[in-house]
C-alpha cells in the first residue's frame, strides 16, 4: 500500500498516468491480505457486503496492470467506446456475486466456482494481452530508438508471471473452504516480489523524454502498426541517394554520438519524414535503426580502444566518447556485434 501511495504521488513526475495505474493496480494486489489481516489480529470479520464489494474491485487488479503497460508505451492513449469490453468479464463477475450473496455459503455451488473461475480467467487473459503488447512493443523500439535500455520495460513482463501465479493461487485458495491460511514462507516470498517491484518500478525513467515534437512522433511511430514489406515508400533512385548522403552524413558530422539519438532526429538532419528515414535504413542498408546507429558507434569504439592516445579513458569513458550512454549497453552491443567484450578485443588488439 505504502509503494502504491508513492506512485500516486509520483515523487519523480515522470511516467504521470502509467504511474496512476500501476498504483492502483498495487492498490487492488494490497486489499487481497485485508482479509487475512483481519483474522490474525483477531479484529471483527469483514462486513458481508463489504468483503463482497472487495472482492469484486480485485477482479481488476489485472486490467488495471494492462492500462498501466499501455500508457507506458504510449502516454498519449486515449479511451474509446470500443474499450468497454474490457468490463465484460467484471460485469459477468458482478452478476455471479450478487446471485452467491442471495445462496448459502457452500465452496461446491457453481457460484463459487464460477466466481474463482473468472478471476483466473481474467488474469489469464491480461497477462497474454499485456505480453503480447510488450513483445510488439520490444520489437518496434529498435526502429526508432539506438538505446532500448529506458524503452523495453521488461522488468513489466516479469511482474505479469509473479501477477498470474499469485491469482491462480489465490482463485484456488478462494474455493477452498478448508484450505489453511497462507503460511509465512508465502507471505516472505511475496513481500520479496514488492520489494522486487518497487526497485524497478521507482527506478524507471520517463520513457519518452524528448520535445514534444520527438515525443510525438516516436509515439505515433510505436503505435501505428509496421509498414507493409512490400510497399515502397521510396522508389530505388531515391533510396541510392539518400544511402549516399547518409554515409556522407554518418562520415562527417556523427550523429551517433549523440547518446539520445533517435529516429525523428536524424529524419530532421536528412530532412525526411521518420518513415521515410526507417525505410531507407531497413531496404538501404538491410538493418533497422537500432543496429544500424550502434554499429557506426562500435567501429569509433574500436577505434579508441587501440589508439594511443585514448589509454587514460576507462571502459566506460569510451562507451560514453562513441555515443552509448551506459556501459552496461556499451558492453551488450559490443558483445553483439563483435563476438567479444571490449576488454578481450583492447587486448587482442594490444598483442597484435
Amino acid at each position: 500500500m505504502l509503494l502504491a501511495f508513492l506512485k500516486f504521488t509520483n515523487p519523480s513526475k515522470v511516467n504521470r498516468k502509467a504511474n496512476y495505474w500501476f498504483g492502483l493496480f498495487l492498490l487492488l494486489w494490497a486489499s487481497f491480505w485485508i482479509e487475512e489481516i483481519t483474522a490474525i489480529t483477531n479484529l471483527s470479520p469483514l462486513n458481508e457486503y463489504f468483503s463482497a464489494a472487495l472482492h469484486y474491485v480485485q477482479i481488476y487488479i489485472s486490467l488495471a496492470y494492462y492500462l498501466s503497460v499501455v500508457f507506458y508505451i504510449n502516454p498519449n492513449f486515449r479511451f474509446r467506446m470500443s474499450d468497454i469490453k474490457h468490463l465484460v468479464i467484471p460485469g459477468v463477475y458482478l452478476i455471479a456475486l450478487i446471485v452467491q450473496s442471495f445462496s448459502e455459503t457452500n465452496p461446491d455451488s457453481p457460484t463459487h466456482f464460477l466466481t474463482a473461475a473468472l478471476m483466473i480467467c481474467q488474469s489469464l487473459l491480461y497477462t497474454i494481452i499485456t505480453l503480447v503488447k510488450l513483445r510488439k512493443h520490444q520489437k518496434k523500439i529498435k526502429l526508432f530508438s539506438s538505446d532500448t535500455t529506458k524503452f523495453d520495460l521488461r522488468w513489466l513482463e516479469y511482474i505479469i508471471v509473479t501477477l498470474l501465479l499469485f491469482t491462480i493461487v489465490f482463485g484456488i485458495y478462494s474455493y477452498l473452504s478448508d484450505a489453511a491460511p497462507p503460511n509465512v514462507y508465502l507471505n516472505f516470498l511475496l513481500l520479496t516480489i514488492v520489494f522486487f517491484i518497487a526497485y524497478y518500478s521507482l527506478k524507471q525513467k520517463e520513457v519518452y523524454p524528448f520535445d514534444e515534437k520527438q515525443r510525438a512522433g516516436l509515439i505515433a511511430f510505436n503505435d501505428e502498426p509496421c509498414e507493409d514489406p512490400k510497399r515502397k515508400i521510396l522508389a530505388d533512385t531515391e533510396i541510392e541517394n539518400l544511402k549516399n548522403r547518409l554515409s556522407i552524413l554518418m562520415t562527417e558530422e556523427k550523429p551517433y554520438l549523440d547518446n539520445e539519438l533517435n529516429l525523428v532526429k536524424l529524419a530532421d538532419l536528412l530532412a525526411v519524414n521518420s518513415h521515410q528515414a526507417s525505410y531507407l535504413i531497413n531496404k538501404g542498408f538491410n538493418e533497422t535503426f537500432f543496429h544500424y546507429i550502434n554499429r557506426h558507434r562500435i567501429e569509433m569504439a574500436k577505434e579508441l580502444l587501440v589508439s594511443r592516445d585514448k589509454n587514460n579513458l576507462t571502459i566506460l569513458g569510451i562507451a560514453f566518447e562513441s555515443g552509448f550512454n551506459s556501459k552496461t549497453s556499451f558492453n551488450t552491443a559490443f558483445r553483439k556485434i563483435t563476438n567479444q567484450t571490449p576488454s578481450e578485443f583492447k587486448k587482442r588488439s594490444s598483442v597484435l
